[in-house]
């Protein structure tokens, strides 16, 4: 049952990790997320280990500097062939159109396809005491949300990635044709651990979520593969 709207996330730090979930998932799964922890204990060999299985790679490393510096960070990591890279919208609008304008050039170059770019709006982690930590006593999390979406959208990315709670929205902000990446899905009965803003499956999908991450309510799950399984039923059935 193979559905990519399902991006299961890696976040181990062991490659024998790696290689047993992903075994065990088998060919119910074709998505999975790199992120900082794995990339960082692993490195590049990880991207090349899923591509020998046939598996896209959503390689969520959220660069985050100056123009410059995060365009030449990702036509570096391009070269790997990750089908999704993605940058911090905080970064501006000259950080985010440098960088889909220079990827988009060294793509054409090299004559490769170009991965999706797509930027970080607001963190899951983020509730709304933390929001007001950050100075922002009169902008709700869900306005900036929608505000760096359609930033991200005018400088040239192909999507964002949001709370499932601000999908909706953001959709309606964007349109049909822009990429909505969400966390913080949680299934009926699963523990909410460090994220904030979350929702099921279906709930994200209904509000327009084009590809759903999830990690520990199937990485813990007793049967990860029959919790991805029950994941893409919830999917389809949306």
């Amino acid at each position: 049952m193979k559905d990519e709207k399902l991006i299961v996330a890696l976040d181990f730090h062991k490659f024998d990790d790696v290689k047993n979930l992903v075994r065990e998932l088998g060919d119910s799964v074709n998505f999975y997320k790199v992120g900082m922890e794995l990339f960082y204990g692993v490195g590049p060999g990880i991207i090349e280990w899923l591509q020998a299985r046939d598996k896209k790679i959503f390689l969520d490393l959220k660069l985050h500097d100056i123009p410059n510096t995060v365009a030449g960070g990702l036509c570096a990591l391009m070269k790997m062939g990750a089908d999704i890279l993605n940058i911090h919208a905080a970064g501006g609008f000259t950080m985010m159109q440098t960088a889909a304008e220079t990827l988009r050039e060294e793509s054409e170059k090299r004559g490769v396809e170009k991965p999706k770019l797509i930027a970080i709006t607001v963190l899951t982690s983020i509730n709304q005491d933390d929001w007001k930590g950050l100075g922002y006593d009169s902008l709700k999390i869900s306005e900036q949300v929608v505000r760096l979406a359609r930033l991200a959208q005018s400088a040239g990315l192909e999507g964002v990635v949001a709370s499932p709670q601000e999908a909706k929205l953001i959709r309606e902000a964007c349109g049909k044709d822009f990429l909505i990446v969400t966390p913080g899905i949680r299934p009926a009965g699963s523990d909410i651990n460090d994220q904030s803003r979350i929702s099921t499956p279906a709930a994200a999908i209904q509000n327009g979520a084009n590809y759903l991450v999830v990690g520990r309510p199937i990485r813990a799950a007793d049967n990860p593969k029959l919790a991805a399984e029950n994941i893409l039923k919830e999917i389809a059935g949306a």
